[in-house]
């Protein structure tokens, strides 16, 4: 019965009329009668899964704290008039907490209400966004290709259900068996013989069973895994009694230029030491850049994913992000850009970004060219020695590691030997650059002649288009002198310098650009017979036919960034300017020697951004792990993941503390041997790369290469695109060139090189 009100009850008083329960029976007896008033505040609504801004999926997870002393069943939920009270159940004192889903695209008001007069209600407006996407990210590229066959089965998926790239959501359990293997479980099967058990991050030991699920988001596909109890039967909410309450987000790495859903990794999605030991596991290949590299897209993928995730699951004590590579730089990036995403990071391979990377590995082909044709010109020339070309490079290079072009008998004029540009890096300058050089699966040749296959066009959104058509670029390298350093060193002549320099030139515009030949299109190598020239009509290993070129009397155009892009690419985030406040385990394997593309100095970038930023990288611990020449290196990936939950809990019991300052004893930079066991440890490992200190123990123990713009200059962090200039003259009274005097006539080559003036890079890079 409804109680009769305050004022209403007191009118009767006042009128001299005896009325049983007057006095607000209903108050009395929510406070036993003592004559307490009843609770009385407001309720407050949040939303858990992410931005009620950016909700998607038609699902949202949303907590209602709620005044002491009121009853959960004594509040009522709707959805645009639609009841879900019964999604809410009790989350802890004065806290209900439940998934409402069926939302519509669009907004959609959440209203919570109460039977006592005394309690105001609250309301949240969530505006939708369909699981296909965009959230955010500006309108979705075409054309797009979705998984083929294979694909799909790697995650065991049905057929592509429309244009969108959309498959039917799957839930299913795998187990663990004691050979190593995943293998399929039935609920209410009887316990397999070969079923292993596992011991969790909390010290429980479980049986080793994953409910899987797996769907597609933002025309993605994804994958969710967390341990699980032996289901009875299938269940439409997961049993969350062995899960450890923590997420493990796995980023992949790659290079790809977008236009496809992308084939997923099962290595990745379940991932078997994070599973073993209790954490959820998040993936998709939105979050893999051998997919594309837009990591606006991408970082809007994760949102969505992770949002999943805590509407159907429940919101983790914290999330940590793991992968290689373009995995690692996701980490950077995504929490620099979307705070809260991920709580901490294990970045392994890692750079700093991505676009920042095209500054320098757009030199190699025109460096290796320059260096390549001297060799061509005097077989014994000082770059026939390999490891020579890491004085204008910067990157290493050996003698002893195979180079693919030479194997191919195209170049046997080249003794064998590699450098890190053609082993690694050959052909990325090409993709990021050439508007031709591209392709996905499934695509026609008609349609790949269609699309523009460059970076900056996959980001068409961010760094739109300049009056030529093409996607804006951020590449520039006006007033770069290549080999500075090697010729303060004394390692190349002044005569090399100006011929470099004059020589080296840049990359065509966009219109001006072809297809690229052998190697890049394979094909095209096996085509070819003695009466083919060695370069550039087939045989072009340096993208010579995209390249500009010198003359007798004018030396090779250098290439100036568009107007607008460089901002473009500060302002949307995709660099890393430093701004990163999680705990970070910045974690690599030294493979220097075989000149694999993670080169060891991009670590430190990463740290001198941070304390570019504000002066602190005390939430960045760096471990190097030595290679294993002769098996599967040591892997201490789950050891920075335990080191990172101590560090988690600190910053929960101590929050005015810093994240810095509260480092646990195993935060702390790092080298060690092959076999896993420490070389060194502490705050003084890594000196001499960052400051003027002697070489530390892990310094000394594994060299550090750099790059081709720190070797014209340019700082560490490598995130100069264009360089503020200055007048020759005004170089050499800074002593740039060390104790070169030039000629008159040197000095007139080196102006008509740099007529507008060669880099400053004492000073900071142009933003336009």
């Amino acid at each position: 019965m409804p109680r009769l009100p305050r004022l209403t009850c007191l009118a009767v008083l006042l009128g001299s009329l005896t009325l049983a329960g007057c006095s607000d029976s209903s108050d009395s007896d929510r406070d036993g009668g003592g004559g307490e008033p009843g609770p009385s505040g407001e309720l407050i609504l949040t939303v858990l899964s992410g931005d009620p801004a950016q909700v998607s999926n038609g699902e949202a997870r949303i907590a209602i704290d709620m005044p002491e002393g009121l009853a959960a069943d004594e509040v009522s939920v709707e959805v645009e008039g639609r009841d879900v009270s019964d999604a809410f159940t009790s989350a802890g004192d004065n806290r209900l907490e439940g998934r409402v889903d069926g939302l519509a695209e669009g907004d959609n008001q959440v209203t919570a209400t109460s039977s006592s007069d005394n309690i105001e209600p609250a309301t949240l407006t969530l505006t939708n966004h369909p699981a296909s996407g965009p959230i955010f990210s500006g309108p979705q590229q075409t054309p797009f290709f979705c998984a083929v066959d294979d694909d799909l089965a790697n995650l065991e998926l049905g057929p592509i259900l429309d244009e969108q790239c959309s498959v039917e959501t799957v839930v299913s359990y795998k187990y663990r068996t004691t050979g190593g293997a995943w293998a399929d479980y039935s609920p209410g099967q009887e316990r397999p013989e070969d079923m292993a058990t596992t011991t969790t991050i909390d010290g429980d030991e479980v049986d080793f069973i994953v409910r899987w699920e797996r769907g597609s988001l933002n025309r993605f596909l994804y994958s969710l895994a967390v341990l699980v109890p032996a289901p009875a039967s299938t269940d439409d909410e997961p049993d969350l009694d062995v899960w450890n309450e923590r997420l493990i987000y796995y980023f992949q790495g790659g290079v790809a230029i977008g236009h496809y859903q992308g084939d997923p990794s099962l290595s990745r999605a379940l991932y078997v030491d994070g599973l073993a030991a209790g954490y959820a596991v998040a993936y998709s290949t939105g979050t893999k850049t051998g997919t594309h590299y837009n990591l606006e897209l991408g970082g809007e993928t994760a949102l969505m994913v992770k949002s999943r995730f805590v509407a159907g699951y429940g919101v983790p004590d914290y999330t940590v992000g793991v992968g290689g590579s373009g995995g690692g730089i996701q980490q950077y990036v995504y929490a620099q850009n979307h705070p809260g995403l991920i709580d901490a990071g294990v970045p392994q391979y890692s750079y700093p970004d991505m676009v920042t990377q095209t500054i320098h590995i757009g030199d190699c082909e025109l460096l290796e060219r320059w260096m390549d044709l001297q060799v061509l010109d005097d077989p014994a020339s000082k770059w026939a020695t390999w490891e020579n070309r890491t004085w204008l490079i910067g990157l290493n290079a050996n003698s002893a590691v195979p180079n693919d072009v030479v194997d191919f008998g195209l170049t046997p004029w080249l003794l064998p030997g590699s450098t890190e540009c053609t082993a690694s890096w050959r052909g990325l300058s090409p993709l990021a650059l050439n508007p031709h050089f591209g392709e996905a699966p499934g695509i026609t040749a008609e349609q790949q002649a269609e699309v523009e296959w460059t970076h900056f066009a996959d980001l068409i959104n961010i760094y739109g288009r300049a009056e030529d058509g093409f996607a804006t670029t951020t590449w520039d390298n006006v007033g770069v002198q290549y080999g500075l350093q090697a010729l303060r060193d004394g390692n190349i002549s002044p005569e090399e310098f100006l011929d470099l320099n004059w020589e080296v030139g840049s990359w065509k515009n966009e219109p001006e650009m072809v297809q690229e030949g052998c190697p890049f299109i394979i094909d095209l190598c096996f085509a070819l017979d003695d009466s083919q020239p060695l370069y550039p009509d087939q045989i072009d290993p340096w993208s010579w036919r995209n390249a500009t070129t010198a003359t007798d009397s004018e030396p090779a155009p250098r290439k100036a960034a568009d107007p607008g892009a460089i901002a473009a690419a500060f302002d949307s985030g995709m660099v890393n300017h430093g701004n990163v406040e999680i705990p970070l385990i910045d974690l690599r394997h030294y493979l220097e020697e075989e000149l694999d593309m993670h080169n060891t100095h991009q670590s430190f970038a990463a740290r001198q951004r941070l304390l570019d930023f504000d002066d602190d990288a005390s939430n960045q611990v760096i471990w190097f792990v030595d290679r294993n020449p002769d098996g599967v290196n040591f892997d201490n990936t789950m050891a920075a993941f335990a080191v990172l939950d101590e560090w988690i809990a600190n910053i929960r019991a101590d929050p005015e503390a810093s994240v810095g300052e509260n480092r646990p004893e195993g935060a702390v930079d790092s080298c060690f041997a092959s076999d896993g066991s420490l070389i060194a440890s502490g705050d003084a490992v890594w000196d001499g790369i960052l400051d003027d200190n002697p070489p530390g123990a892990c310094t000394q123990r594994f060299p550090l290469y750099s790059t081709s713009r720190i070797v014209a200059g340019a700082p560490i962090t490598g995130d100069v695109f264009k360089c503020q200039l200055q007048s020759v003259t005004e170089a050499f009274q800074k002593d740039l060139y060390g104790n070169w005097n030039p000629t008159r006539e040197q000095l007139e080559r080196l102006e008509t090189i740099f007529p507008n003036g060669v880099c400053d890079y004492s000073l900071p890079g142009v933003v336009e």
